[in-house]
């Protein structure tokens, strides 16, 4: 093995070019995302990544490259935190610049882990199954990270970055971690062979077969309409979050969405964006949302706002979606932002927020045990802006959602990378559930999605905009909607302990006598 790593000159770069190279290798990956869009860069990244941490002499070494890859990943990626913090959330610049830094620099703490616990386990076990070891470690910190950690942050998924590749076939079958897993691993191969120069044509046919199952699952329609196609229209407003609250300006936004309201009462469905009435409901009910639902049955249309509502006792805030016409119903929104729509780590959170002076809103999540909205004579999932990144909040609706609903707000982030990152991340539920996406927004991307995850239509941002078009609803169930990501993971932990049984029977049974303290790059 000496012999053969020896004749790789990547191999023999000093540890400031490893560490250039991990750093450089995270902004790559970020460009394997939205708007950008070269998902091949994905696997590069990720190849460039495992050589470093396979060139590492200690786990602390290793977890250093893996929080640069990370700082390279998250602070050019979510570059939007600023825009928000600065634009809309009343911080001067410097502390926008820092919060922005130190959010970035937070993130990048969970690839350091997955790199320190990676090594380590190789360190204690065999370093050759290091490349075998990092997709179960990296899939299950990326779990961790975007569905527990603070109610989850699962911006930069690997497998978001796919849409349009043949990892997306796996998708309605074994879900974002699944496919992110069968990514990692395709890296780890990858890898292998650039380490090691061995079963080139055995690893070239695995991968082979991979792509060509992905791009063939790909045609494969998991679910079927249930019914003929129904108008929907979306309505984007374009009123920018400065503007948007301002006294002055709440009869003039009022004013525009019913205009564009008002030319579309053909449609069976019509669809306000998040917080599109910046008012509580108790002081619009009567005077706007009354008549507002009066005229909408009077023309067989249902009408979907959204806007803030109070508690009977006024002191609990909801995110909500209401639905006025043929019937009268509401969704509160459940899965709430940290830092957005609620603090965590309390009360040091919110004294450190008081200090620096930036204003966040306090809201209570509805409950997961709220009923199904319905709106053109069928049942539709609903997510209000960032519970389009849970899949978790789509799949307890199905069967009996006929297509998916999405209102949001991006425009707190402005002209930034996030409109089109979070367009992606919303493209992912329409696949994994098999269903139609329509997704209306106040600034973009507002947009119709296929339940394979392509667009069909999309507004431009930051342009006031009525989208319109047919969507079948469909019914029936993806593999992955009737799995779910627990019983994925289940079986990937399974899997890791099998697989490490063989790989470590097998390396013993050769090398009982193997020093354990060799640098990995030496085997």
């Amino acid at each position: 093995m000496l012999a053969i790593t020896k004749t790789l000159s990547f191999m023999t770069l000093s540890k400031l070019h490893w560490n250039a190279a991990c750093f450089t290798a995270g902004i790559l990956l970020t460009l394997a995302f939205a708007p950008f869009d070269y998902d091949f860069l994905a696997l590069f990244s990720l190849v460039v990544l495992y050589l470093a941490w396979q060139s590492s002499e200690t786990p602390k070494q290793a977890a250093f490259r893996g929080f640069l890859f990370g700082f390279g990943l998250f602070g050019f990626g979510v570059t939007w935190v600023f825009v928000s913090i600065y634009f809309y959330g009343g911080a001067n610049v410097y502390v926008s610049m820092f919060m922005a830094i130190l959010f970035a620099a937070f993130w990048a703490l969970f690839p350091a882990l997955t790199a320190y616990i990676s090594v380590k386990i190789a360190f204690l076990t065999d370093k050759r199954l290091l490349f075998v070891i990092i997709p179960f470690v990296w899939i299950f910190i990326e779990y961790y990270r975007g569905f527990w950690f603070l109610n989850g942050f699962p911006w930069f998924q690997v497998a978001y970055s796919q849409l349009d590749s043949a990892y997306a076939g796996f998708v309605p079958i074994i879900g974002v971690y699944g496919a992110g897993f069968l990514i990692l691993l395709t890296a780890s191969i990858i890898s292998y062979m650039l380490m090691t120069k061995r079963r080139l044509i055995l690893n070239t046919v695995i991968i082979f077969i991979l792509l060509v199952t992905g791009y063939g699952l790909k045609y494969v329609e998991w679910t079927h309409p249930i019914g003929l196609p129904i108008r929907v229209t979306l309505i984007q407003g374009n009123i920018s979050q400065d503007q948007k609250w301002l006294p002055e300006n709440f009869t003039k936004t009022l004013f525009s969405y019913q205009q564009m309201t008002f030319s579309h009462w053909d449609s069976d469905v019509i669809i306000w964006p998040e917080t599109s009435i910046p008012a509580y409901l108790h002081q619009v009910d009567e005077p706007l949302l009354a008549p507002l639902s009066a005229k909408a049955k009077a023309n067989n249309t249902d009408l979907i706002v959204s806007l803030a509502a109070k508690s009977e006792d006024g002191r609990e805030t909801y995110n909500t979606v209401l639905t006025l016409g043929k019937k009268r119903q509401m969704y509160k929104k459940n899965h709430l932002l940290p830092f957005g729509e609620y603090l965590p780590l309390q009360p040091f959170s919110g004294w450190v927020l008081d200090t620096i002076g930036v204003r966040l809103g306090s809201f209570t999540a509805g409950g997961e045990k709220q009923p199904l909205l319905s709106a053109g004579w069928y049942p539709f999932a609903t997510s209000i802006c960032y519970e389009d990144a849970f899949a978790s909040e789509v799949l307890p609706h199905l069967p009996e959602a006929a297509y998916l609903v999405n209102v949001t707000n991006d425009a707190w982030f402005g002209h930034s990378l996030e409109p089109y990152q979070h367009m992606q991340i919303a493209r992912m539920r329409a696949l994994e559930s098999g269903r139609y996406l329509a997704r209306s927004t106040n600034t973009g991307l507002t947009g119709f999605v296929a339940p394979n995850g392509k667009i069909i239509k999309q507004a431009p941002l930051f342009e006031p905009y009525s989208l319109t078009h047919k969507i079948t609803p469909m019914g029936g169930m993806t593999p992955y909607a009737t799995l779910g990501d627990k019983i994925i993971l289940a079986a990937l932990f399974v899997l890791m302990l099998l697989v490490s049984l063989y790989l470590k029977f097998k390396f013993s049974s050769t090398q009982k006598t193997k020093n354990i303290s060799t640098p990995l790059h030496r085997l």
